[in-house]
């Protein structure tokens, strides 16, 4: 089992889900995160004064799956949330732990099947 963790940018999330499904993987966690990497955030001016912002917006995916599913939910994620060919700078990124247990709190089911 592992857990994959993904960075990725806000308006690729529908497109993200969208991939994973057609990949068969339905369960994942969601949230909204600030960071910055190679980015290094953004100036602006507001009413004169200028302003640095640093920790730009992103989303974090939480998915816990069994080994079979690992590499086509990893391709599905850099598929969907490549930005062009090449892909970008912010792109994001994606992390693979591996996952010692899981238990289903309901059945308390271990393992493979509590995924």
């Amino acid at each position: 089992m592992k857990l994959i963790i993904a960075i990725i940018q806000p308006t690729k999330l529908e497109a993200v889900k969208l991939a994973l499904s057609k990949v068969e993987v339905h369960r994942l966690t969601v949230m909204d995160v600030q960071g910055f990497g190679r980015q290094r955030g953004f100036t602006e001016v507001y009413r004169g004064h200028e302003f640095t912002v640093n920790l730009l917006r992103k989303i974090e995916l939480q998915i816990a799956v069994n080994e079979d599913f690992v590499e086509p939910t990893i391709n599905a994620i850099i598929d969907a949330a490549r930005t062009g060919k090449d892909g970008a700078i912010g792109d994001g990124k994606i992390f693979i732990l591996p996952l010692d247990d899981c238990i289903r709190i309901r059945t308390g089911e271990c393992g493979p099947e509590a995924i």
